[in-house]
């Protein structure tokens, strides 16, 4: 099945980390409200490409959802917490949408991203999530490892402060660190303005 040649992966948007007011990453509500257009847009075109003209959706959305034990973080398995923000829609679920669980940063680490990623010819990648120089830059380097196509969406991941830097300058780093491995990195609203104006997922972008 080679019909589909990108997919989007949404990286460890849960609860704690996006909604818990005490401790959620301080720009939560900005990478939430861009997922929440990002995913809007995608599942759009995809419903107009597949119901409305008859073709095959040419992208996947691919939900990683980080686990932990109960000494290591709140991201306890099967609590409130853990839980994602965003899930699959109930009528894609294990066909063009799907949850994918990691216990460590790289989602890769778990062989059922890449084997869904292969089995849909997924051939580009767009990321986003938290955080940003953890899970979101491990799985980065990871896809690039196993040789697909990156693109970053900039103003869509985010991440805590540290005693030397702010949530934004983190986010510049991440973005400069994997533009030199041959990702690309455009801001998500670019990004889906040019889904928008094409009808479909992914570059070219101009």
């Amino acid at each position: 099945m080679l019909a589909t040649k990108s997919a989007i992966l949404v990286v460890d948007i849960q609860n704690s980390l996006a909604t818990d007011p005490q401790t959620k990453i301080p720009n939560a509500t900005r990478v939430c409200e861009a997922g929440t257009r990002i995913l809007e847009v995608a599942r759009r075109i995809r419903d107009i490409r597949v119901q409305k003209q008859g073709q095959p959706s040419e992208s996947i959305i691919i939900f990683i959802q980080h686990h932990e034990s109960p000494d290591e973080g709140p991201l306890v398995l099967g609590t409130e917490p853990w839980g994602l923000v965003f899930t699959p829609r109930k009528e894609l679920d294990g066909t063009e949408e799907f949850v994918v669980d990691k216990s460590v940063r790289n989602a890769f680490s778990n062989p059922a991203l890449e084997r869904i990623l292969r089995q849909h010819g997924a051939e580009e990648l767009v990321v986003f999530g938290i955080q940003s120089e953890c899970c979101v830059e491990a799985t980065c380097h990871g896809a690039i490892d196993a040789g697909f196509a990156i693109t970053l969406l900039s103003g869509a991941h985010s991440t805590y402060p540290t005693l030397d830097a702010k949530p934004e300058e983190i986010e510049a780093q991440v973005e400069a660190r994997v533009r030199e491995r041959g990702a690309t990195v455009i801001t998500w609203e670019e990004a889906v303005r040019e889904w928008e104006k094409r009808g479909q997922v992914l570059g070219p972008y101009q």
